[in-house]
């Protein structure tokens, strides 16, 4: 952590390069595999930036990072400054009116006020979703150009001490970040031969992160409504909604160009099922530094890397073949591990079994989301790994940990919405932490408010170690599909409660009967195989078809108005963004409201859930002929 994270790299950068170079040197010379496979994205770095009011007073906004007094990495040459990628480039003035969070409920009171946001500048303090919707809403609602700022109620003061006293977000401490529309699609936004004007995941209109020091000015100069207590943050202002008297002026400039990417992959081959493949990923590239976000998680991925080339040292070989990588261009939208999904598609689709992930790592409890089908699995692991403080296992014995759905919150998007990669996020802790995406994410604040003694790390590299060595070695790979009917079921249920429309989902109802039924008889089947020898050539054959199995739940037109987005069971939300819509084809046509379009979708889901139920079956009928 403390070499990843001397030096700003952000993606495309030469600090970037130098940390790719590292890591690959670091795991080549433990005797791993270890090579750079190149990219080229559309990576755009701010030329220019400026944002002043310009009534009813004069004010100009700083728009930047001071030193923090004692940590001298809060201060390093070659920072990225505070922007979000892919705003567009713009020279605007407008009255200014306050959204709130800017999510849909809030634009909806504003009409309610008759409070016009068209022609308008907007500010919205960030929280509640991800800062990409917030600007879809802006765009949607007709505004001119976009703030977002971090209101110190959520992210500052409010909550504890702000760095360096404490480890919240100080006056001019900015959250930087991608507003690339991931929910259309991740990575590159000219992949797909789109070119600049028309690239439908690039935003329309001048966004600009700032400060809540830059954002209190503004604020204070807001006439109009008073805002609902709800609204209000923790600045030492009266919250009014607008429209103006503040005016504003924002103006903003890109270098628009393609930037090298360099995925940092390692390949432990397998001894026995070497086309049979386990992931595990975590990225590089940082906003600034990035001791937390992503040299927690990478370097746990680092040791991982090491303890397994020991073990070959040792002797050991994984019976199936290992893969790890650390992914560029994360932050700017999931852009290395996406393009290296795309480029290597046909391959995953025959050999990929598991894809592995981590991203930020801290103190706190561990978090689990994944596809359902692997819940058992984690399980057993959590409940084999000591607790990094205290004592017993992460998860007690005969407790049931739930894990939850997986949205579009890190690099594992691609393989699994994708490519229908089987897929777990893990790590500890909270990527929200007061210094996410600035200046001040350096190892000092690390050490001082975080993981500091870096126990949460070597669980992590525990968890993720156990977790391949079981996946690499199983007879039979671990997936079970009992709780994954159960957890579709319970969706259903979510669905039919909050809907009164005419949606038909009998049929769905119908296929998840035949797949809970499925699944209890592959259970069986497998514990009758599994006690009696299983031949390696019979193991492939059924671990083949348990590959495919998550692949039966894509469709290969993909989702209403995002194609990209295949898999029927979990997407991210259209207006979550990194959180995930379940059964998301139904779901948000309910919410929406289109009932010729939610049948469909029911028909949809109905076809996957019998494209799984097929595949167990046929997994059970080897399982049976090898038991004879």
């Amino acid at each position: 952590m403390e070499h990843m994270a001397a030096k700003p790299h952000p993606a495309g950068s030469a600090g970037a390069k130098a940390v790719a170079d590292y890591a690959v040197g670091l795991m080549k010379d433990w005797g791993l595999d270890a090579r750079v496979e190149m990219f080229e994205a559309l990576l755009p770095y701010p030329t220019y930036r400026a944002l002043e009011m310009t009534a009813p007073v004069r004010f100009r906004a700083q728009l930047s990072e001071p030193p923090v007094p004692g940590d001298d990495d809060s201060g390093d040459a070659g920072q990225f400054p505070p922007f979000n990628a892919y705003s567009a480039s713009g020279d605007v003035t407008a009255p200014l009116v306050y959204v709130n969070f800017g999510l849909p409920a809030d634009y909806e009171f504003l009409k309610q006020q008759n409070i016009e946001v068209k022609g308008k500048i907007v500010i919205a303090r960030y929280g509640r979703a991800w800062r990409g919707v917030k600007v879809k809403l802006a765009e949607e609602n007709g505004a001119l150009a976009c703030l977002l700022y971090s209101d110190p109620h959520e992210d500052g003061y409010f909550q504890d001490d702000v760095y360096p006293k404490g480890p919240m977000r100080p006056a001019r401490g900015v959250q930087r970040g991608s507003i690339l529309d991931i929910t259309l699609f991740p990575g590159d936004p000219l992949a797909k031969r789109f070119s600049l004007a028309d690239a439908p995941t690039i935003a329309k209109i001048p966004v600009l992160p700032i400060s809540y020091s830059d954002a209190k000015p503004l604020l204070e100069s807001l006439g109009g409504q008073v805002a609902p207590e709800a609204w209000r943050g923790a600045l030492p202002v009266s919250y009014h909604m607008g429209p103006g008297p503040a005016t504003v002026r924002v103006k903003l400039d890109f270098d628009w160009t393609n930037k090298p990417l360099r995925d940092v992959v390692v390949t432990i081959p397998g001894s026995v099922y070497k086309d049979q493949w386990i992931l595990y990923g975590n990225h590089h590239d940082a906003w600034v530094n990035g001791a937390s976000d992503p040299g927690s998680g990478a370097s746990a991925l680092l040791e991982t890397a090491r303890t397994l080339a020991v073990l070959r040292k040792q002797g050991w070989q994984p019976k199936r073949t290992i893969v790890l990588a650390l992914w560029d261009g994360e932050e700017f939208g999931l852009t290395g591990s996406t393009e290296w999904v795309e480029k290597h598609q046909e391959e995953l689709e025959h050999k990929a079994a598991v894809y592995l992930n981590s991203d930020s790592n801290g103190r706190g409890e561990i978090g689990v989301n994944g596809s359902h089908t692997l819940s058992m699995f984690v399980n057993e692991v959590l409940r084999d790994v000591a607790k990094p403080q205290g004592t017993g296992a992460l998860v007690a014995s005969k407790s049931d940990f739930h894990s939850g759905a997986l949205g579009a919150g890190s690099d594992y998007v691609a393989f699994l919405d994708h490519a229908g990669i089987a897929s777990l996020n893990l790590g500890f802790g909270s990527a929200d932490s007061g210094v996410y995406h600035s200046s001040y994410d350096t190892v000092d604040w690390y050490r001082r408010f975080s993981d500091g003694q870096f126990v949460y790390g070597r669980a992590l590299a525990q968890v993720m170690t156990t977790a391949l060595l079981r996946l690499s070695d199983a007879p039979v790979l671990p997936f079970e599909f009992h709780r994954l009917a159960r957890t579709i079921r319970g969706y259903l249920d979510e669905i039919e409660k909050s809907s009164a429309g005419p949606v038909d989902l009998r049929d769905v109802h119908a296929q998840l009967a035949r797949l809970n039924a499925a699944s209890r008889s592959y259970e069986e089947d497998l514990a009758a195989a599994m006690r009696r020898p299983m031949g390696s050539e019979r193991c492939l054959k059924v671990n083949e078809v348990l590959m495919r199995a998550e692949s039966a739940l894509l469709l290969p037109d993909g989702l209403p108005r995002r194609e990209w987005y295949r898999h029927q069971i979990y997407a991210p939300g259209v207006y979550t963004g990194y959180a995930a819509k379940t059964l998301p084809g139904v779901r948000e046509a309910v919410e929406g409201q289109h009932w010729e379009e939610a049948n469909q979708q029911a028909r949809r889901l109905a076809q996957v859930l019998k494209a799984m139920a097929d595949r167990i079956e046929d997994a059970a009928k080897l399982l049976r002929q090898a038991g004879g």
